[in-house]
């Protein structure tokens, strides 16, 4: 195990979230400690964390398994091998009982199962619950009465006569009851209202800058936000750029609606489309984003429920030829000829569905977080700030600048002295960092403070809890393999720590 240096301040003095405006209240983030998971338990990662309350204990999933963590000091007090049942992708935990996600480790496009554990004698509860295939994130409701889980159902490219071709399984949703672990899986399929919304991914040859072996693909959940009174479940479609609406109560999903695409070159959404020019540089380019969410997190605001999205980006991809990003800049390119010259674009990575012949370029990702309404309507969009504070901080990592900047992916939100804090961790930075916005007013957001945490890198999940009259963050780093625990307090009118609503 690695410790953090007692007390170490990670913060500095915020920026403005607009200019003129300062914000209502000031964030400090201080690292109590680090944990190292290698090589204590060869093979483990450190992806999704989530914290236990009656054994005061986090729990981090990472392929192999997932480590306990002892929350007061960050030793490790257990590993759970899960390597029987596959690959562990999350875990979530409600009153002191642990869910893990498992794909199956042989063939992706194969059910996964979901395991539950007893936070306290950390032993199987039950056999294993059977759900859709490749499980990639899972969440309580607010009751606890329900598991939701989000199959993510990934096709797995297989060589065929024809060539490369893609087994493509149903993504779905399995609604799991936790008392008597009965499963219904709901699957998203055209049926849905508004499911035309969505980008789709005909068979080949049908999109002129489409590869002649293209395959068919379904969308694939990748992230589940319930609200407040566990009615509804928002499902992030990220590569499909849409959100699926479940209702809880009948099952079904209700309607679909597409995120449509941010416009680079508006003031404000300004980026760095180049990695090879020898500068960072933001600026506006004619240029659409797919906003693509990975994390999503609901909250309420005056009755209403809206969505927080973590807008990372993410290609269809299953395999060298049958994918649908690609520059057109790149050697032997046959759209090269529509990138204007000096435009300093050819290197940037774009849809070859999306972007037409001759017209706008359109890239994954919003390098930003935003807010919705549940009905899909946006409120708010933080431009540019995310890689314009990676850039001030010197972490921005110039060599993504092709692709989707900083890549906002983890998401958590923390109610703090009657205000609702957003921490946003970034994937693609030098140095693992945590964007905080102060967001109890969707419509007039604060950008509060990047948080940059030495030693660690690549922040994949975060959680954000309180604890005896304390608040924390935890952060998982998937490429450092360190799990980091932070200490989160906000000043208005004084730095007290135990104030709540």
């Amino acid at each position: 195990m690695t410790l953090g240096i007692a007390g170490l301040a990670l913060s500095h003095a915020p920026a403005m979230s607009r200019p003129g405006h300062e914000p209502r209240v000031e964030v400090q983030m201080q690292r109590l400690w680090q944990f190292a998971h290698q090589p204590g338990v060869p093979g483990q990662k450190s992806e999704i964390v989530a914290f236990d309350e009656r054994s005061d204990t986090l729990w981090v999933a990472g392929v192999k398994g997932v480590d306990v963590l002892d929350r007061d000091t960050g030793q490790r007090v257990a590993h759970i091998d899960v390597s029987q049942f596959g690959l562990v992708n999350s875990v979530a935990i409600h009153e002191g009982l642990a869910a893990f996600a498992i794909e199956n480790a042989l063939d992706r496009t194969r059910p996964g199962v979901v395991v539950f554990y007893d936070t306290k004698s950390r032993r199987q509860q039950g056999a294993p619950v059977t759900v859709g295939a490749l499980p990639d994130m899972l969440t309580f409701t607010p009751d606890g009465r329900q598991v939701l889980v989000a199959n993510e159902a990934t096709p797995n490219p297989r060589p065929t006569a024809a060539g490369l071709s893609a087994e493509d399984p149903v993504g779905s949703v399995s609604i799991i009851d936790v008392h008597r672990r009965d499963v219904h899986t709901v699957p998203i399929d055209p049926s849905i209202p508004g499911y035309q919304q969505l980008r789709l991914f005909p068979a080949a040859g049908t999109l002129p800058t489409q590869p002649a072996t293209y395959s068919p693909y379904g969308p694939e959940p990748e992230y589940i936000a319930v609200d407040k009174d566990g009615r509804y479940a928002y499902v992030g479609l990220q590569e499909a750029n849409g959100v699926a609406v479940l209702n809880l109560r009948s099952q079904r999903f209700e309607k679909i609606y597409s995120l449509g695409q941010k416009d680079f070159s508006l003031p404000g959404n300004e980026i760095d489309p180049n990695d090879q020019d020898g500068v960072i540089q933001l600026r506006s380019v004619p240029v659409k984003g797919l906003y693509q969410p990975d994390s999503i997190a609901a909250y309420e605001y005056r009755g209403d429920t809206y969505l927080v999205m973590a807008n990372e980006g993410d290609a269809r991809d299953n395999g060298e030829s049958d994918a649908e990003d690609e520059r057109r800049g790149s050697a032997g390119n046959a759209t090269i000829e529509y990138v204007p010259d000096g435009s300093g674009l050819g290197r940037l990575t774009f849809s070859n569905v999306d972007s037409a012949r001759g017209g706008p370029l359109v890239a994954f990702g919003g390098h930003s977080i935003s807010i919705r309404r549940a009905d899909g309507r946006l409120v708010y969009d933080s431009g540019s700030t995310l890689d314009a504070e990676a850039i001030r901080l010197g972490i921005y990592d110039d060599s993504r600048s092709d692709n989707k900047g900083v890549e906002p992916e983890g998401l958590a939100l923390l109610r703090i002295k009657g205000r609702v804090l957003a921490f946003v961790g970034l994937e693609r930075t030098l140095k693992s960092a945590v964007a905080v916005f102060d967001i109890t007013d969707p419509t007039d957001v604060d950008y509060l403070d990047m948080i940059v945490s030495e030693g660690d890198l690549s922040v994949e999940g975060l959680t954000a809890f309180k604890r005896r009259g304390r608040y924390y963050v935890a952060t998982a780093n998937e490429v450092s393999d360190t799990t980091s625990l932070f200490e989160v307090k906000l000043k208005r009118g004084g730095w007290d720590r135990d104030e709540d609503e």
